[in-house]
């Protein structure tokens, strides 16, 4: 929700320091917090009505195209991110595979 209307800097600067804590005194690894966190600020770049990649779209499109279509457009994104942002949730390996 913090993505949509602010940039990734000031949602780091605001949550990182009161999470990671949190994460790390319940037993959870802070790599695999630091992922899940990245992976939802991917979300927050599509997503209406902040989206700056949705806005840097727009700058090199066609002048045809509006900036609601590029947001309907971006939808089916939004949702495979989300399914990947559940997946890294529920099955942490996946985002320790590589580490």
């Amino acid at each position: 929700v913090l993505g949509m209307f602010l940039d990734w800097i000031g949602v780091a600067m605001l949550t990182l320091p009161i999470f990671v804590p949190i994460v790390e005194q319940l037993g959870y690894s802070p790599i695999w917090f630091g992922i899940l966190f990245a992976v939802n600020m991917q979300v927050s770049f599509l997503s209406p009505p902040f989206g700056p990649a949705a806005f840097y779209l727009k700058g090199v499109a066609p002048p045809e195209v509006s900036l609601k279509d590029i947001f309907v457009a971006v939808l089916p994104f939004i949702a495979l991110q989300l399914c990947v942002l559940f997946a890294l949730l529920f099955w942490p390996n996946l985002a320790m595979w590589l580490v």
